[in-house]
């Protein structure tokens, strides 16, 4: 029996692992035929430890989600611990007494692993409850497993079921058959409370017969968890292998903050000097770096980022888990093809060929099937263009993937390729590039509109060169930063001249640059215009290194996103705040002292850009604290799950013809807190929600929608409406 079971246990062993050893090998080279990671992306070993013990071990972002977080966790942990099990099913093989050296002789050994696959067995439980109540079929794109492929992920849960209830029936025989409760041998068993229940069940049966379901429990066990391990190297659920590298590599935090720079070959693209063979952007599925490719095996198709994405539910054909699931399905359909020499490319199948014939992104346009972009084999190409230019790059889904695939920067690499490359992008996003270009601002108002927002103040604002100077004077601490809106938008004006009004109340000297301030080209970067953000920001870099800036305050959350975090890939750093931290300092510091009451109930959203890129969730809400009598009521979507205004990745400068309006979502959500007022901390946030307030709210109950910084002039300077008065209330 014992010399059945080895030869069975072994040949099984080398069988399996030989397959799923060649579908890796396979897919290494797979992922070897993209290009080499960009520049900075491999080194940093100690933050790759402190992600991997975050991200992975500690299950923190699967864990926000409490029950299904719970679930995971459990057989998670779980497989961890049974990996023990393992050990000793193949040491059986060999002995059926054997035990793992010093811990297998404690029987809290035994019990901390049938504790753990009693939990995996709650877990797989737990899993049924959530896939049934989140079927697709009862609540179409409301569930977040919609589109993902779910035979394999039922299958795998009656695999985990499977393996526990086989190791479990084993080690039971197991007790009966070496007579662990009358002998020193296999002392950990002592200690398995859910093998012993099962041993006092098979105990009738006699050793002989116990022996036997011994030995037949362990090869099916062994059976069962081998091949799980062959169909993992075949499924989706390659992500339990995967995760741990991606994780490993993923950018800082989060992969959100700053785009990252076009690069080629696993060097930055000069665009002062581009090579002849440089890529620009991506326009086809092997034009992706390898860690991309890393990105697209690692899709656990949970869902997650497809359920906090604003676009889906909005009714928009993006979902970044579709996105993602279309790049992986036809990097392996295309994979014959990449792999292939040159000069045997022409002998392929007609399949073969076909499939690397598909564009990466389409001209078909948004048919109606919000499914239509995602057919790897589609006649107008994988991605369908509408799936494209409906990112709002608000980083939600990169917030939420729990094996941190960067799904913000795969698109606006397509999307790169797609302005640059083919000059293919939506027709009204070409009137805001063409006044970037000319007029170095998104509406073409040009430099001399730039200081009319300071014209109803009753004090003078410092403007570089006014006086002659071309540097900042030593006495001024802050160059003040107003932005395109801030300067040109009627609405954004208002708080310019707050945050400027609070500074000189406070006593602090700042500065402008008028006329030489220009966009800083987030929109053209988020656009895909590359070649005009590297312009713009060259052209701003120099401007304040002139200057002689060091400290900057903005009121933009782009503005801030971008100088802060950006400026640097094109050598300008400075110290950037933006003005919700600089008025809390001055607050803590009672330079700026309340006066007022402001009795009112406000909501607070987080802009994209400040919150989730950038983490800055707390200086809004102490600002807003601090002010007397003001009540705060927070939305359900709120910090890093904020859902976004509608207007980031250009798409302020775009119809949304889609579905139905994001700003409209959020304002209904905002309307709903009770709030009579809606704050903001950014000028892009504050117009998408007043047109969304303006279209939902009726006559008789107006709502205002501003930003943080007014709310706190009234409350310091009651008496300065007339130089800065709160906004109009949305009306219909």
């Amino acid at each position: 029996m014992n010399t059945l079971r080895l030869v069975v246990g072994l040949l099984m062993t080398v069988v399996m692992l030989g397959l799923a050893g060649r579908r890796l090998l396979y897919l290494y080279r797979v992922g070897g035929a993209g290009q080499p990671v960009e520049p900075g992306r491999l080194g940093a070993v100690g933050t790759a430890i402190r992600a991997e013990l975050v991200e992975v071990v500690a299950q923190r972002k699967l864990l926000r989600w409490t029950a299904p977080g719970l679930a995971h966790a459990a057989v998670f942990w779980g497989f961890c611990v049974l990996l023990l099990t393992v050990l000793e099913a193949f040491g059986s093989l060999f002995d059926p007494t054997f035990s793992l050296p010093v811990i297998g002789q404690f029987p809290v050994l035994g019990f901390v692993e049938d504790l753990f696959a009693l939990l995996c067995i709650l877990a797989v439980v737990a899993f049924v409850v959530i896939r049934v109540r989140e079927a697709p079929r009862d609540q179409g794109r409301r569930s977040r497993f919609f589109g993902s492929h779910l035979g394999p992920a039922w299958f795998v849960l009656f695999m985990i079921f499977n393996v526990v209830w086989t190791l479990l029936l084993t080690r039971g025989a197991q007790i009966n058959a070496q007579e662990v409760n009358t002998t020193d041998n296999l002392p950990f068993l002592r200690g398995a409370f859910l093998s012993q229940a099962i041993a006092s069940l098979l105990a009738p049966l006699g050793q002989d017969v116990n022996e036997v379901i011994e030995t037949v429990a362990l090869l099916v066990g062994l059976g069962v968890l081998l091949g799980f391990t062959v169909f993992v190297t075949y499924s989706k659920h390659l992500h339990i292998l995967l995760s741990l590298p991606n994780v490993a590599l993923a950018r800082r935090p989060s992969a959100l903050g700053a785009l990252l720079p076009v690069s080629s070959g696993g060097r930055e693209v000069d665009f002062e000097d581009p090579g002849e063979e440089d890529l620009l952007g991506v326009g086809n599925v092997e034009e992706f770096t390898w860690k991309g490719l890393l990105d697209f095996g690692t899709c656990t198709e949970c869902g997650r980022c497809q359920s906090q994405c604003p676009a889906w539910n909005t009714g928009k054909p993006l979902s970044p888990k579709l996105l993602i699931m279309g790049l992986r399905d036809h990097a392996l359909a295309k994979a014959p093809y990449l792999l292939a020499a040159e000069q045997e490319r022409d002998g392929l199948s007609d399949d073969a060929r076909a499939v690397a014939s598909v564009p990466l992104v389409g001209d078909t346009g948004y048919a109606g099937d919000p499914l239509a972009a995602y057919a790897p084999l589609g006649p107008g190409g994988v991605i369908d263009p509408d799936v494209l230019w409906s990112c709002t790059t608000c980083g939600a889904c990169v917030e939420q993937c729990p094996v941190d695939i960067e799904h913000v920067d795969h698109i606006v690499d397509m999307r790169r390729y797609q302005v640059l490359m083919e000059g293919a992008f939506p027709d009204e996003a070409g009137a805001m590039l063409n006044n970037l270009e000319h007029a170095a601002d998104p509406w073409g108002r040009g430099a001399s509109q730039r200081l009319a927002w300071a014209e109803p103040l009753d004090f003078e604002v410092r403007v570089l060169g006014a006086d002659g100077g071309d540097r900042i004077p030593d006495d001024v601490e802050w160059l003040f930063w107003v932005g395109c809106a801030g300067a040109l938008d009627d609405q954004a004006q208002r708080t310019t001249r707050a945050v400027a009004t609070l500074l000189h109340e406070a006593g602090v000297e700042f500065m402008v640059l008028g006329e030489a301030e220009s966009c800083t080209g987030d929109p053209a970067r988020r656009m895909g215009n590359e070649f005009l953000f590297q312009m713009l920001a060259r052209q701003n870099v120099q401007t304040l290194d002139d200057a002689g800036a060091t400290k900057i305050v903005v009121t933009c959350a782009h503005c801030f996103n971008t100088i802060a975090n950006e400026y640097p890939q094109v050598g300008g750093s400075y110290e950037v705040v933006h003005h919700s931290m600089l008025l809390g300092r001055l607050l803590a510091e009672k330079r700026l002292v309340p006066v007022s009451r402001v009795d009112r109930d406000v909501t607070y959203h987080d802009p994209c850009y400040l919150g989730r890129h950038n983490r800055i969730f707390a200086p809004p809400r102490e600002l807003l604290g601090a002010v007397p009598g003001l009540r705060l009521a927070e939305m359900p979507r709120a910090k890093e799950r904020a859902f976004c205004c509608g207007a980031g990745g250009a798409r302020m400068f775009m119809d949304e013809t889609l579905g139905t309006r994001i700003n409209e979502n959020r304002a209904a959500e905002a309307i709903a807190t009770g709030a009579q007022t809606i704050a903001a901390a950014c000028p892009f946030c504050i117009t998408m929600l007043s047109d969304g307030v303006s279209t939902l709210r009726p006559d008789d109950a107006p709502v205002e929608v501003t930003d943080i910084a007014e709310v706190l002039l009234r409350a310091v300077r009651p008496d300065l409406d007339d130089v800065s008065p709160p906004p109009q209330a949305a009306r219909p």
